[in-house]
């Protein structure tokens, strides 16, 4: 008699598990950034082991992982503007696949507005009225779509919650530029970032890529002036410097975890140099420790912005020798690693008048832009992103260029 009762309730669970998720497809799925596929389902189990099913969550929309990601960067005004069109003739007809739109930009704000009764309704513009409109466009065009989401840069949450931030004398503190961070050691900074990159994933978004993963720069001459929480971290035993790596290091672990039921890849923007040291002293990046956490790793490798790394006097100047060289780097670091993630760069295509007050600029064009997609590619890097913060790229540029 007892043997039925446990059999009845068995089948009484299974009925309600049906009713709720009628024609659902339990199945245990492993999904990386190297085995992409077109997802059709609303709701699927990712862990048949566990006695409470978790799903991932679909958002209606289906992208294809491209077979290398070729892409360019978009802020909010451009996908929400006429530029966007502009952008999308421009990948739609060259070998380029790919858009990274501003979610949440360097400001701290909300690129779209949400819904009324969201804790980001006043930290947001409505740039783009329509971002699922945005995406469906991108989804007939076939272009891979990933959420730029900055972190810990952010002076719209310093100013709102100034008790997460740094403060100077009892104000939040501002770098040269008049731009405040949010404090990587708080929790509750981690989990607002988190909300976003959700809302991101639902939208439709494939991949979620994290800027400004770092605390500000030059910290190390700060670290011991200015006012702010240690959180958790109050009692780790570590120095400075690495208590800021760890800190660091934590949330992109967290955040991985915490989308893993999303079907979206996690990637991480990152210094170039932080790949030449152990760990930068001041912002708390260690690159293979970031490297281990993510699909994707996308070092900002912009000839510009190296000094006389590698023996090159004037990087600027040498677009190919300054990425061959940072590309044999990475492989070594990268290649020493049990979670290899998708190598991703950032390269150049923008001038950078600031490095000649008394000379002619350095022009980049589409013999400077295919120098670096080259020396990539030659070192078995085919994937990498375009960086033009007016969203302003170089014409009849060949994105391939494998051996010209």
């Amino acid at each position: 008699m007892k043997n039925l009762y446990s059999v009845i309730k068995i089948v009484l669970f299974g009925i309600l598990i049906f009713t709720m998720y009628p024609g659902e497809v339990f199945a245990k799925e492993t999904l990386t950034a190297h085995h992409h596929h077109k997802r059709a389902m609303k709701l699927k189990a990712i862990d048949h082991s566990q006695q409470m099913k978790r799903f991932t969550y679909d958002s209606g929309l289906e992208f294809t992982y491209p077979d290398h990601v070729r892409g360019i960067y978009v802020t909010g005004p451009s996908a929400g503007g006429e530029r966007f069109n502009e952008l999308v003739d421009l990948v739609d007809r060259t070998k380029l696949n790919t858009m990274v739109i501003d979610v949440k930009e360097d400001y701290g704000k909300l690129t779209f507005k949400p819904k009324n009764n969201s804790k980001f309704k006043n930290a947001s513009d409505d740039f783009i009225k329509d971002p699922k409109k945005v995406l469906k466009t991108l989804e007939e065009k076939e272009i891979y779509p990933i959420a730029r989401v900055v972190v810990f840069k952010d002076s719209v949450l310093a100013k709102e919650h100034p008790e997460w931030s740094f403060k100077e004398n009892g104000k939040v503190w501002k770098n040269g530029k008049g731009e405040s961070f949010v404090n990587p050691f708080n929790k509750e900074v981690w989990e607002y970032n988190l909300e976003v990159a959700k809302m991101a994933a639902e939208l439709g978004f494939k991949e979620i890529q994290f800027d400004y993963v770092r605390f500000p720069e030059g910290f190390e001459t700060k670290d011991e002036e200015l006012e702010y929480s240690l959180g958790d971290y109050e009692n780790s035993k570590q120095g400075n410097v690495k208590r800021r790596v760890e800190a660091v290091t934590d949330f992109v672990k967290y955040a991985n975890k915490e989308l893993s039921s999303y079907d979206v890849d996690v990637s991480v923007d990152i210094f170039g140099y932080a790949a030449t040291i152990p760990e930068t002293p001041g912002i708390g990046q260690n690159f293979s420790k970031i490297s281990e956490n993510v699909d994707v790793i996308s070092s900002m490798v912009y000839p510009s912005h190296w000094t006389s790394y590698f023996g090159i006097e004037k990087p600027d100047q040498e677009p190919y020798k300054i990425i061959n060289e940072y590309a044999k780097l990475e492989n070594k670091l990268l290649d020493k690693l049990d979670n290899k993630p998708t190598s991703r760069p950032w390269i150049q295509d923008f001038e950078a008048p600031w490095l000649y007050p008394n000379g002619q600029t350095k022009q980049y064009g589409k013999k400077e832009v295919e120098a670096q997609i080259r020396a990539l590619h030659e070192n078995g890097i085919n994937e990498y992103l375009l960086w033009n913060a007016s969203n302003k790229y170089t014409e009849n540029v060949d994105y391939t260029p494998l051996n010209k």
